[in-house]
């Protein structure tokens, strides 16, 4: 299998801290093509044999803002146990509800874009329903937990320009841990 050929942008490049656009519909072949290539690329990623071949670090999601298109489009690729894969093509999403619990990532939050290790944890909320639009323009709804709720939030993050570091406090990386479950 043929790692697609995909450019992911540094924290640093100025467009991760822009707002993405809206999408109209029908979707072009062109994002249609780079959101299941993105799809290949994650999957190959979480394979860790594959992954060390390419060194690739391990990614969950990507936003086509991190590939340099402001574009309301992310997609994930969600291991599960059995070792398939939940594949998701999100195009405006939309956060219509969410729970009050609040949940962090033990090991901390990681993002391909941000090529460090970060301290501190990252809020989130333990479950959160999303509609969205697949690549057909079929409106959905999602009611995500866990580890797919945090992929969720931290990719519609990245179309409001926000990096998961932006939501760490500098001054006290662990703040209100203790208010929050760890997952």
């Amino acid at each position: 299998m043929e790692l697609p050929k995909i450019k992911i942008y540094e924290e640093n490049s100025k467009i991760l801290h822009q707002k993405s656009s809206e999408v109209t519909f029908p979707l072009s072949d062109e994002d249609k093509l780079l959101a299941y290539d993105t799809i290949k690329y994650l999957k190959m990623s979480q394979d860790e044999e594959i992954a060390e071949k390419y060194n690739l670090r391990a990614g969950m999601g990507m936003a086509f803002v991190q590939m340099g298109k402001l574009k309301r489009i992310f997609v994930i690729a969600n291991e599960l146990e059995d070792k398939t894969f939940e594949e998701y093509i999100v195009i405006n999403p939309k956060i219509i509800s969410q729970s009050e619990e609040l949940i962090y990532v033990g090991e901390g939050e990681g993002c391909l874009s941000v090529n460090r290790p970060v301290e501190g944890i990252v809020p989130r909320h333990a479950r959160i329903t999303v509609t969205y639009y697949d690549e057909n323009g079929k409106q959905k709804t999602i009611r995500a937990r866990e580890e797919l709720a945090i992929a969720f939030q931290h990719e519609i993050d990245h179309l409001n320009g926000i990096l998961f570091t932006d939501k760490i406090d500098p001054n006290d990386p662990y703040k209100d841990y203790e208010k929050m479950r760890e997952i």
